[in-house]
């Protein structure tokens, strides 16, 4: 789908945006680079993220990687300080990093299963928004934009996901109140189904076994069945709602989850078809 960039509409600023090495979170940086942002790609996956920084450079967007696990304070400092060293300041944090790992049912899960859940999808959320809020309380200013699910709610078949998302809700609400008064905003975006180009790494280390292949086709046959409209968002359309609430359009807007792909199959069953 083609897109309408605003020119200049974050001249100036810096932004740091996690999980920018693919998916969602490149596009996100693409946008917010396009419309004029200086960018950090932070991410734990070496070549992918500084594939990312020179793509981004190419499209003539300054651009520079901070490789590494975010589930370290150390390491989500890093990226922060790289910020302010290379540019000079820090304006918006985008946390997108995460993603559920296994598709399958809750008694399933091994305990080390469900701790690789939460070192992807609470850790890096929680470290990084620790590691920027010295910071945009020193300067008075700053945006933080979380990228939840809406798993947070109904995360069937992968449970674990469905609880750091739950919790990446419950940190954005609870922080927005404890920063308002720096006037620092904090809010997530909730996508649901995402059309993205093929992962650059993989899910997990292992491949999935024929049991694990037949509960993956399930969970993306219900997800489908649940969407109220009839084609996924892009990973463009997922972009353009985080930029929105990244820039100075979303002013008075804090605390708030905005989701990014509905379900009501049950709601469409009953109805049926509408005249």
């Amino acid at each position: 789908m083609a897109q309408n960039y605003f020119a200049d509409r974050f001249a100036g600023k810096v932004a740091v945006v996690t999980g920018a090495a693919q998916g969602i979170g490149f596009e996100v940086a693409k946008r917010l680079g396009l419309e004029g942002a200086n960018i950090v790609v932070a991410d734990a996956a070496e070549v992918p993220a500084l594939e990312a920084v020179d793509a981004l450079k190419q499209m003539g967007i300054s651009a520079v990687g901070s490789v590494g696990d975010l589930t370290s304070l150390k390491v989500a400092e890093g990226a922060m300080d790289l910020a302010a060293k290379e540019f000079g300041g820090l304006d918006i944090l985008v946390n997108n990093v995460g993603g559920a790992i296994w598709m399958k049912p809750f008694w399933h899960f091994t305990e080390e299963e469900m701790r690789s859940e939460v070192d992807r999808s609470l850790w890096p959320t929680l470290m990084c928004c620790r590691a920027v809020v010295d910071q945009f309380r020193a300067r008075g200013s700053g945006v933080i934009v979380n990228v939840g699910s809406n798993a947070a709610t109904d995360g069937f078949y992968r449970i674990p996901y469905s609880a750091c998302k739950g919790g990446v809700v419950s940190l954005t609400r609870s922080l927005a109140v404890e920063l308002a008064g720096f006037n620092i905003r904090v809010n997530c975006v909730s996508p649901g189904g995402t059309m993205a180009p093929e992962r650059k790494t993989p899910r997990s280390d292992s491949p999935m076994d024929e049991q694990q292949q037949e509960w993956m086709e399930q969970f993306i046959k219900l997800v489908r069945e649940e969407e109220i409209l009839p084609e996924y968002a892009s990973a463009e359309e997922q972009a353009a709602v985080i930029a929105f609430l990244a820039s100075s359009e979303a002013g008075h807007l804090t605390g708030e989850v905005i989701e990014t792909g509905r379900r009501g199959r049950r709601i469409k069953d009953i109805l049926g078809e509408l005249p």
